[in-house]
């Protein structure tokens, strides 16, 4: 039956009445001006549009870390003496010819050292290599201790001077920290700074890493040495990098959607309308980040992805209403109007309900979501100006091409066999064995999700693939080194000039002790071995004195001459350095709770055992701050759309009938990401969120028109049936599309956009399959029980 499209209200009299009669000033304001509106929409663009010309990547460390958790407020807080063991970059500089230890090679580390020395950001005073001035040996002989330079100020390449080089290497314990195990291979240990001293802006990561690739690995290649450089600002620069590709997936997604939507309508007008004002809302989106001085971070870079595909889930809603207004003889100015009043409370409702999927992203304390957070709220809020004024205006004007009519005709004159069938799914019994099947899933699935850890999973960069070049490079550091690149620091803590006195010495060397026990943590370097080290040297040698003196004498001397980054010049912080064999989740967890345990156990009076710095301590704290915000996140999304979902429909059994589906996919997801090998982490965590958010779209759209077509007199089955052939049919091709538009992202040589491709295809499937199935099964059981027939 062909039914009016427009809505009928049965809710509550006094809020419904004004909130039509403000649909209605709204519809005559935005048809009455069509001409301005366009020229509105058109000045905006403009200028948003060279606005958006402006945007750059933009990255940031701080960004990255939970700046508010106790941990990085101590590493900020000694963040001076952290720093080598911070943000830090490994360069290794390989000898594909044999060993190091030539006067050729040699010459070319110095070059390579000199090239990073000069590279804006570089913290120069902690640089580090063998041919830095603090690459220092010292040994123990008949004479007394002798120390020096690691490659002597008298070097010049000859036989000699290349033989004493290799001892003071091996004098200076740097054989599986500097020097690779096999000798074909050094390291120079780049420490970076957050800021310009002398401008005072951010790192520009991007800028770094093309000049480490251009002025180091590329000149360096030429000259017949194999460069690979290791760290978080590696990481990034390669993610801003991979920028062009995701570009070219952009454009993919959107060549699939497109094709297919003009599959769908056979109506170029509709489809070609659709598609730009879907890009206008990306081109305002950015357009509105540069103008309040936000940049596109690798991790949120993917959000115009999804503002598009909102954009498309709410337009093709638009065109499929359009042209069944426009197939009962409806001129387009006509149609567009009832379209525009039909749409216009669930569309906004569903926007809103997205937004707040985004929104609820700014509980977790992480400088990087929280701008993800921001980006995608932007998007949404253009969003609701593009597709609820933008567009119908301009189907107004362009309205259904001829072969679009005959293809509405046609599905019209279907007798859709099919959704005659789904409609079946709310007669009683059926209804009841989906909400069963669905109550399997569900235990099934929270049983699969109990093991989801958070954190990362994998050894090297999750965000790339394997054989990726940075994992590939930081594959050979583990195989030939000793010194692992995952370092957890805990900062020990004392009052001024009383870090090396017995008592400071002797509790941090139970500590080490404690944390030597621990699964996964290698080796333990702190000021208290080096200590050890020079009463020993200063004692001939002899075993028995390789202990800690009461003598304030001997303590104090066994500390002159220690390399800064072990103490501060106060004396009152010692970084204890734990060298582990991974940065999983689960490795970080035993070191955080050994730490704890030992401070419990023991009094530490003056003292204090602080934690965490060093990549791995800035991963531990953003996995407990991801731990603790998740699920507080999750109950925000929920009760939020849940509020909004209600105050649409004024009934709680409605609102459970529509939020329940979204519960079930999201626990399914939860369970899929265990079994993919995927811990919740910064790439992972928005796509939980904004799954939700998107998901409810689906069923606000069926449910307001199951409701228009039970307030003209249908039972629920045929109301059902109903609104399955109008808006049933654009949610079925909106999920199956946007699942396609994503899942070429499984393409992409970004490990972590692929990751997220698969999640947002399983989420856009199973929140389709739950809004057509399970909510319509839900409402009629707990609504509609004796009225389905």
């Amino acid at each position: 039956m062909n039914a009016p499209l427009h809505p009928v209200d049965h809710r509550a009299p006094l809020t419904p009445s004004a909130l039509q009669r403000a649909v209605d000033f709204t519809e005559r304001l935005l048809f009455g001006n069509r001409l301005l509106v366009l020229v509105f929409f058109i000045l905006a663009s403009l200028v948003l549009g060279i606005a958006a010309l402006s945007l750059r990547p933009d990255a940031s460390f701080s960004r990255m870390i939970p700046t508010g958790h106790p941990f990085i407020a101590n590493y900020l807080k000694f963040e001076d003496v952290l720093r080598p063991q911070s943000n830090v970059l490994r360069i290794v500089v390989e000898n594909p010819k044999g060993d190091i230890v030539t006067k050729d090679f040699l010459e070319t580390l110095r070059e390579v050292n000199d090239k990073v020395f000069y590279i804006p950001g570089v913290d120069r005073s902690n640089l580090k290599s063998l041919w830095t001035p603090n690459a220092l040996w010292a040994e123990v002989t008949t004479e007394g201790l002798r120390a020096g330079r690691v490659i002597p100020d008298g070097y010049d390449g000859s036989a000699a001077s290349l033989e004493q080089v290799r001892r003071n290497i091996q004098r200076a314990n740097m054989i599986g920290s500097f020097v690779a195990n096999d000798f074909r291979s050094a390291v120079i240990r780049v420490p970076l700074l957050e800021r310009d001293p002398q401008t005072g802006q951010p790192l520009d990561y991007g800028a770094l890493t093309q000049a480490l690739d251009t002025q180091v690995r590329e000149h360096f290649a030429a000259q017949g040495v194999t460069i690979r450089i290791i760290g978080f600002a590696q990481i990034i620069g390669d993610l801003l990098a991979a920028a062009s590709d995701i570009a070219l997936f952009f454009a993919l997604t959107v060549g699939l959607i497109t094709a297919l939507l003009y599959g769908y309508c056979r109506c170029w007008r509709s489809t070609a309308v659709t598609v730009l004002t879907c890009l206008l809302t990306v081109v305002c989106q950015l357009g509105l980040l540069s103008l309040l001085g936000y940049g596109l971070d690798p991790y949120s870079i993917l959000v115009p992805f999804l503002i598009f595909a909102i954009g498309i889930s709410h337009a093709v809603q638009n065109i499929n209403l359009m042209m069944s207004e426009m197939s009962q003889g409806a001129l387009p100015i006509e149609a567009s109007r009832r379209t525009f009043r039909a749409l216009f409370i669930p569309g906004t409702t569903a926007l809103l309900a997205d937004a707040v999927g985004f929104i609820t992203l700014l509980v977790i304390d992480i400088g990087v979501i929280q701008q993800l957070a921001i980006t995608a709220s932007i998007g949404v809020f253009v969003a609701i100006f593009t597709k609820m004024f933008l567009l119908p205006v301009l189907m107004s004007y362009v309205g259904v091409s001829p072969r679009g009519l005959r293809q509405q005709h046609k599905r019209s004159s279907s007798s859709w066999p099919l959704f005659r069938r789904v409609a079946s799914i709310v007669e009683p019994r059926r209804a009841a064995a989906l909400v069963a099947i669905s109550l399997v899933l569900l235990g099934v699935g929270y049983q699969a999700r109990q093991d989801l850890k958070i954190g990362d999973l994998d050894k090297g960069a999750p965000e790339f693939r394997p054989q990726s070049r940075y994992n590939l490079d930081n594959a050979y550091l583990l195989d030939h080194y000793t010194t692992s690149t995952d370092v957890y620091v805990v900062m020990f803590t004392t009052p001024p000039e009383q870090c090396s006195r017995f008592a400071a010495a002797d509790l941090a060397n139970q500590l080490e002790q404690h944390l030597r026990q621990v699964p996964g943590v290698e080796s333990v370097q702190s000021l208290y071995n080096v200590m050890r080290f020079n009463i020993l040297a200063r004692n001939e040698g002899n075993p028995k004195w390789a202990e800690f003196s009461r003598d304030p004498f001997v303590m104090n001397n066994a500390r002159s001459n220690v390399p800064a980054e072990f103490v501060d010049p106060n004396c009152s912080v010692a970084p204890i350095s734990l060298y582990l064999a991974d940065h999983k989740a689960q490795t970080l967890t035993q070191v955080v709770e050994a730490v704890q345990t030992f401070s419990q156990r023991y009094d530490t009076g003056d003292f204090q055992i602080l934690q965490a710095a060093g990549n791995a301590g800035i991963e531990a704290a953003t996995n407990i701050t991801i731990g603790h915000s998740e699920k507080t996140m999750l109950i925000l999304v929920f009760v939020i759309i849940s509020l909004v979902v209600w105050c649409e429909f004024r009934s709680l059994k409605v609102t459970f009938a529509l939020m329940a589906p979204l519960y079930l996919s999201t626990v399914l997801c939860e369970a899929v990401m265990v079994q993919m090998g995927l811990g919740v982490k910064v790439a992972t965590l928005p796509v939980i969120a904004l799954g939700v958010g998107i998901g409810v779209d689906y069923g606000i759209y069926l449910y307001s028109r199951i409701e228009a077509f039970l307030h003209q007199g249908l039972r629920f089955r045929a109301a059902f049936f109903e609104a399955l052939k109008t808006t049933g049919t654009s949610v079925a091709f909106t999920g199956i599309t946007l699942a396609l538009g994503v899942a070429t992202w499984s393409l992409s040589v970004l490990k972590f956009q692929a990751d997220m491709g698969l999640l947002l295809v399983l989420l856009f499937v199973w929140n389709m399959v739950g809004a057509l199935l399970l909510m319509p099964a839900l409402a009629s059981l707990l609504i509609f029980n004796k009225n389905t027939r």
